[in-house]
């Protein structure tokens, strides 16, 4: 696992990554945190989330994506948390293994790129979440991305 420091969205929008990965709720939402930013910068993901069922709770732990044609690149919107509301920890520890495993076998030998995935608003620590996502993309080109503007 790479880390660096800047903005995942406009690294993704200059070509760095071929695929950005980052945490959703089960309900289509993307109304806070870097859903807000990737809703805004690739609509077509956002498309993609709401093609799926609102508030399924067997979305946990799988994700869908968009192709953004123009710009080579795939947007992951992995479920990671069921809801958003209430107080205490939200990410899934076990959806987000399962979905990084998934990853793993969509797009290996892709440039794999995410944020701090389920530890902002979703309440997570990110020393769990990012060992499990340092063991499910063993071997892979992957790198977290700390935000700085």
């Amino acid at each position: 696992m790479k880390t660096i420091t800047g903005d995942l969205i406009q690294l993704a929008l200059e070509g760095v990554f071929e695929v950005i990965v980052h945490g959703c709720n089960c309900y289509g939402t993307m109304g806070a945190g870097i859903a807000k930013g990737i809703k805004k910068h690739f609509p077509e993901a956002y498309e993609a989330d709401l093609k799926t069922e609102k508030g399924a709770k067997d979305k946990l732990g799988t994700f869908s994506f968009a192709n953004i044609e123009d710009k080579n690149l795939i947007v992951v919107n992995a479920y990671t948390q069921y809801h958003w509301r209430g107080t205490g920890r939200k990410v899934d520890y076990e959806a987000v293994r399962a979905v990084f495993k998934q990853i793993k076998k969509q797009f290996e030998g892709k440039k794999i790129a995410y944020p701090a995935i389920g530890s902002g608003l979703a309440g997570g620590d990110w020393n769990i979440i990012a060992t499990i996502i340092r063991e499910e993309l063993e071997g892979e080109d992957h790198t977290f991305v700390l935000y700085q503007s």
